[in-house]
């Protein structure tokens, strides 16, 4: 088959495994269609009755071929796994859609793109790591100064910095409290609207996707500005919005919604959630002696006013199963989740002082929590307040991201050094950072903001790996492992195996 042909058939990137599944022509794919993925099978539900091929999320409407649908596939969790993208860069020799040097190339400028070969190395970070390029421009009003960018690809620039990224699910959408790894779609700053309790209700999350479905487009699908009018925008956030994807069977323990277990996309639709909902941000006031809400303007928005560690419930009635049965294993996991003490200390956002978003006025040194502290969203596993934090994925002084100590290996992100600037001369000082990522830092220019970003949703793990928004853990054994070397947590293997099997079947 001819490339243009094979360019042709992937503009639509689902229309393969459509036809693979359900028949040429198919234009949408039922509810609990069952996707196979490392670990059973995911499985997205529409409100809707079914997820809609024909719309505007899956069209066209930049200039590079791109849609939604590029990067966002009901077979990947509504995100895209690296092995995925593997696999269309060798059915298609590299010139699927997602495989464009605006973005999908680990620089935009100075590779060779000319043969297979050359593709294959300019989209080396996409095919190993599920990696998109996020070129940011500094504000000229930061309080730092980037005075490195060391990428081994290129893209050296320190005014438009170079940064990779996952792209993050367009599903489960609901219990959104941010829009973007670094919240740059729910900011003044940007024109977009923070979302609060209040705003929330006000219509900040609808508003907030559809300026973000805009600037994807002119972004990554390089558009022109005309498209997506306001109607493509409504039709684009109404569908996106409608969508709930979850893990719905397991490898040699079935189907996650049997035996009073509630796995799978389904019971998410019901699933009651508003800003601050169990936030911990209140659980960690109180820590400290700071007890109820802060005055209006502060922190801590309206919501009920208490923490539970408990954050999962769903595989609850698997708990009493024998130890054999792999179901259990899930259900000890959960409890895991749900219990074990971690050791809070270093993380921006909660150890430090209080910034923009961040949790405590003065910071608290160290805090014994549990995952369910920074993952509160009740069987979601995000944050319901917009809070960004830097748990050291992407610093390279953070233990938790040095191989020599069993973390993360990071030597294939560039390492970007940070300087703070010298409040009077505006020269830069000797307070730097080396890091891969700047984070929220990047959009308000703030140096204390350096890599803080918001948790993503849990659900749909299994099916959209690598892992953390570098692709830093290739799979969730090495996410856990990542949390026992950055905070010191002691996991037996039969626990590090339970946790891996509940976050498998989210």
């Amino acid at each position: 088959m001819k490339p243009a042909m094979l360019t042709i058939l992937f503009c639509v990137p689902l229309l393969l495994i459509v036809v693979g599944v359900y028949g040429q022509g198919q234009s949408s794919v039922p509810n609990n269609a069952q996707f196979p993925d490392p670990g059973g099978a995911s499985s997205t539900y529409s409100a809707t009755g079914a997820i809609d091929l024909t719309g505007p999320f899956f069209q066209s409407l930049g200039t590079n071929g791109r849609s939604c649908g590029s990067c966002h596939q009901p077979s990947d969790g509504m995100s895209v796994s690296a092995a995925d993208i593997q696999q269309r860069f060798i059915t298609s020799d590299g010139l699927d859609p997602i495989f464009r040097p605006v973005d999908g190339a680990n620089c935009n400028h100075g590779l060779d793109f000319s043969t297979v070969e050359a593709r294959s190395d300019a989209y080396s970070l996409s095919r190993t790591r599920g990696l998109i390029r996020i070129g940011i421009t500094i504000p000229a009003t930061a309080d730092f100064v980037v005075t490195n960018a060391n990428n081994q690809y290129g893209c050296t620039e320190t005014d438009t910095v170079s940064m990779y990224r996952r792209p993050l699910p367009s599903t489960n959408l609901r219990f959104l409290s941010a829009v973007m790894w670094d919240g740059r779609e729910s900011t003044s700053l940007t024109g977009t609207t923070k979302i609060t309790y209040d705003s929330y209700l006000a219509g900040a999350l609808v508003s907030d996707l559809k300026r973000q479905s805009l600037d994807a487009t002119n972004g990554h699908a390089e558009g022109d500005g005309s498209r997506p009018t306001e109607a493509e925008k409504q039709q684009i956030v109404d569908f996106e919005i409608g969508l709930f994807t979850a893990q719905l069977t397991v490898r040699d323990g079935g189907r996650l919604d049997t035996q009073g277990a509630h796995g799978g996309p389904a019971p998410l639709v019901m699933q009651p959630f508003f800003i601050s909902q169990n936030s911990s941000v209140q659980f960690i006031l109180n820590s400290i002696g700071l007890v109820g809400p802060e005055t209006p303007g502060g922190i801590v928005t309206p919501g009920d006013g208490r923490f539970s560690s408990s954050i999962f419930n769903i595989y609850n009635a698997w708990s009493s199963l024998p130890d054999a049965d792999p179901r259990a294993a899930i259900a000890r996991g959960q409890a895991l989740f749900n219990s074990k003490p971690i050791n809070i200390f270093g993380v921006a956002g909660i150890n430090d002082d209080k910034s923009d978003g961040g949790l405590v006025s003065g910071g608290v040194p160290s805090l014994i929590g549990t995952c369910g502290t920074c993952h509160d969203t009740p069987n979601v596993g995000n944050h319901s307040f917009p809070t960004p934090l830097n748990i050291g994925v992407g610093d390279f002084a953070s233990p938790g991201a040095s191989v020599s100590k069993g973390g993360l290996d990071l030597s294939f992100l560039p390492k970007i050094t940070v300087c703070k600037k010298d409040v009077n001369t505006g020269l830069p000082t000797n307070i730097c950072t080396t890091t891969t990522d700047l984070g929220q830092a990047a959009i308000d220019g703030q140096y204390a903001h350096l890599g803080k970003l918001k948790g993503p949703i849990l659900r749909g793990l299994s099916a959209r790996a690598p892992y953390f928004h570098n692709g830093s853990a290739l799979t969730l054994l090495d996410a856990v492992r990542f949390y026992e070397v950055r905070f010191g947590v002691s996991f037996t293997a039969q626990e590090e195996a339970d946790l891996v099997a509940f976050l498998n079947a989210l």
